[in-house]
């Protein structure tokens, strides 16, 4: 069953019950309305029937008296009076008897003055009447036309307006669930849209803050992750046939020279140090690009926990500082809030200590070894760290192409360096949910910002 179907189901079974509790309530509200009504109906008919029959009005005319009733009062279905001396109370067991009335109902008409009385569809109402003959009890009853022909009228009218009311309620219902469920309707089929030759289309998340916005953007995180990996997987492939060549290239070439014909001791050792550099080249290469495979997006790898950014950069300078006495690292910490929880973020630290590392690492070494300015804030939920050296920079064509694997600036051919640091840097940056904006202008140096999210508490 879909969802929507189920969603119109849930909001008409509860309808429905309270619409059935609704007009059940209206029903025996009307049942106990009509049987006290014809009770009230009753009485008057007693009283009447008393004064009639029993009182001695010399002046009244009883048969004209009588006429006027059968004239002005509607005659009820089997309508009947009774009248008992209220001396006579060891009548009254005979008389239940006759009546089909139980004594009880007698025994109330005294102890309260009056009682009713209910058999089927007949209705008794029994008063005490003080008339110049004596008190007489006076039963009055007949068949509650009322009930029988209007409570099923209002039956038939409860239940077709229930039934009218579901209806009505489920063409809205199905309505608005296709209106609700729409924007779902939308995301599928956008998703539907979406394959590994078109991984850069994303969801509209849109301008409204729900659940659906919510789903939206997760979405489009997950793509995002989707589309990084796709990327490195396909960089792997492309940048290892091309930078791999190079120095299998250099082996083949120095063996196939070295083994053309016979060489003194000298040069066979001279050839196998050339092969052996080589081979370490082509080994510090492989590393890198398994490393930087392997930072496309793999979350499920990696185990994130809550890190303090300013213990973390201390543990960078003392580190980079060790490797090399010459780097100059100045931390600034002016920018730091007063809650230390505002530095804090969710991150795998050795992930986040490699890619603090590379960037003042290359700080320090384009820069020969100018001091390296670090300096950690935050802003907006997020967490900014800053890093400016006064290095040779990056000249101003070449900035795009900064983040391609193996890519070198063309002013860095004097430093060592494979050109896999700053992409590794952003993959790990965008694992975090992070952003990385790089300014530089050359011979002046370079500027890079880190933006991570906060840690949520």
């Amino acid at each position: 069953m879909r969802t929507q179907t189920k969603t119109t189901l849930l909001f008409l079974l509860p309808f429905l019950i309270v619409l059935s509790l609704f007009g059940g309530f209206v029903y025996f509200s009307f049942l106990n309305y009509s049987h006290n009504d014809f009770f009230r109906l009753l009485e008057i008919r007693a009283i009447t029937a008393g004064k009639i029959e029993l009182d001695n009005n010399p002046t009244a005319n009883i048969k004209e008296i009588k006429e006027l009733r059968d004239q002005f009062f509607e005659k009820l279905p089997q309508e009947k009076d009774y009248f008992f001396p209220l001396e006579e109370v060891e009548k009254f067991h005979d008389e239940s008897e006759t009546l089909g009335l139980p004594i009880s109902f007698f025994e109330n008409v005294i102890k309260n003055g009056k009682s009713d009385f209910k058999k089927n569809n007949v209705f008794y109402k029994g008063i005490i009447y003080n008339s110049t003959k004596g008190k007489y009890i006076i039963v009055a009853s007949a068949e509650n036309y009322y009930e029988l022909h209007h409570s099923a009228y209002l039956k038939r009218t409860l239940f077709i307006s229930i039934i009218a009311a579901f209806i009505i309620s489920a063409l809205i219902s199905l309505y608005f669930s296709k209106y609700i469920f729409k924007p779902l309707r939308k995301i599928t089929e956008r998703v539907n849209q979406i394959s590994s030759e078109n991984l850069h289309l994303r969801l509209d998340a849109g301008s409204k803050n729900d659940e659906l916005n919510d789903l939206a953007v997760t979405f489009n995180t997950m793509l995002d992750r989707i589309e990084t990996s796709f990327e490195t997987q396909n960089n792997f492939i492309s940048n290892a046939s091309h930078e791999l060549r190079t120095p299998l290239t250099a082996i083949i070439g120095e063996a196939d020279v070295i083994l053309s014909k016979s060489r003194s001791q000298e040069e066979y050792e001279e050839a196998i140090k050339i092969m052996l550099v080589e081979a370490e080249k082509l080994e510090s290469k492989t590393r890198a690009l398994l490393f930087l495979a392997q930072t496309g997006f793999n979350g499920k790898i990696q185990k994130f926990d809550k890190i303090r950014l300013d213990q973390l950069l201390m543990d960078v300078k003392e580190t980079l500082e060790k490797i090399n006495q010459k780097n100059k690292i100045c931390l600034d910490m002016s920018l730091l809030p007063e809650n230390p929880n505002m530095i804090k973020v969710n991150g795998n630290e050795q992930l986040l200590h490699l890619a603090f590392s590379n960037i003042i690492n290359n700080g320090c070494k384009y820069s020969d070894n100018q001091p390296v300015s670090v300096a950690l804030g935050a802003s907006n939920n997020s967490v900014f760290v800053v890093i400016k050296d006064t290095g040779i920079g990056i000249p101003e064509s070449e900035l795009k192409f900064i983040y391609d694997p193996f890519f070198r600036a063309s002013n860095t051919k004097s430093y060592e360096g494979f050109g896999i640091g700053l992409p590794l840097t952003r993959n790990i940056i965008r694992m975090h949910l992070g952003e990385i904006e790089v300014k530089s202008i050359q011979n002046q140096g370079t500027t890079v910002q880190i933006n991570i999210p906060m840690y949520k508490f």
